[in-house]
């Protein structure tokens, strides 16, 4: 079904892991790998049995950006119309919504270097996991572009405006430990323990009741660009939604029972 991606699948289908199988190429990014991971995630939405997504790659990178050479060279000329424009809109637009939206958490497990569109790929998702040998750079600059896949929106709200705009212009490399320092990473593993440790993690995720962490989601979105009076408002709403789902139920049931609640993610 991909030609790009090496899916696994842990937890008997609650988790599926989606790797960037391109490590010759530092899995960079082309608009296959950009398409398939588009629909990997609509698909994961859509099978009642997924509760946690993550993304990762295979070999020693995350992923190293977009591949030049597919956006240039391959019988185009730098000057083609819109080319850039055209790329963002069809392919990486769609997968920022795609990945931002998703009812289900999004995990990044960075397991090492981020670049580029590569970065804000981790970034993106949901929270950010990361090796001890991972390092995250907004190198669009090294070619005179500016951040894309998001970069422009997340960065400065993460970082704020002083600190995303001395990453943006500069591209430094910033260590996995630097970056949970920012608040751009949760948790930073050691290499060796990297995959166990998230694996830990999205377990837990994976176990939890998802349309709480759907509702969460929304109502964090939401801030971005309402006040606090209509931020209560919708918090009073998305608050009564969580009251009706199963989990809630099954939530106070376990705890007034003194037992382990067993969430469905309904």
């Amino acid at each position: 079904m991909y030609t790009q991606l090496d899916i696994e699948t842990h937890f008997d289908g609650k988790l599926k892991i989606a790797y960037l199988n391109q490590p010759q190429f530092m899995n960079a990014l082309n608009k296959i790998t950009i398409k398939e991971l588009t629909d990997f995630v609509k698909d994961c939405n859509n099978d009642e049995t997924v509760r946690c997504i993550a993304i990762s790659g295979h070999g020693k990178a995350f992923c190293s950006g977009q591949n030049l050479d597919e956006a240039f060279t391959v019988g185009k000329d730098v000057h083609e119309k819109d080319i850039i424009k055209r790329i963002v809109l069809d392919y990486y637009n769609p997968m920022v919504t795609t990945i931002t939206r998703s009812k289900k958490p999004v995990i990044a497990l960075v397991n090492g270097p981020a670049v580029g569109a590569g970065a804000m790929l981790a970034l993106i998702c949901d929270f950010v996991l990361a090796s001890e040998t991972a390092y995250f750079s907004q190198a669009f600059s090294k070619i005179g572009l500016i951040p894309d896949t998001g970069g422009t929106y997340y960065l400065p709200k993460l970082l704020g405006r002083q600190l995303a705009t001395y990453l943006a212009f500069t591209g430094k490399k910033v260590s996995a430990e630097e970056a949970k320092g920012y608040g751009l990473v949760a948790e930073v593993f050691n290499e060796a323990e990297f995959k166990n440790s998230s694996l830990e993690i999205l377990d837990n995720i994976a176990n939890m009741p998802t349309r709480a962490f759907t509702l969460t989601k929304k109502a964090f979105a939401y801030s971005y660009k309402h006040s606090l009076e209509e931020q209560l408002n919708m918090e009073a709403e998305l608050q009564q939604e969580a009251a009706e789902t199963f989990d809630f139920t099954e939530g106070v049931t376990a705890f007034l029972q003194k037992r382990k609640p067993e969430y469905k993610g309904k």
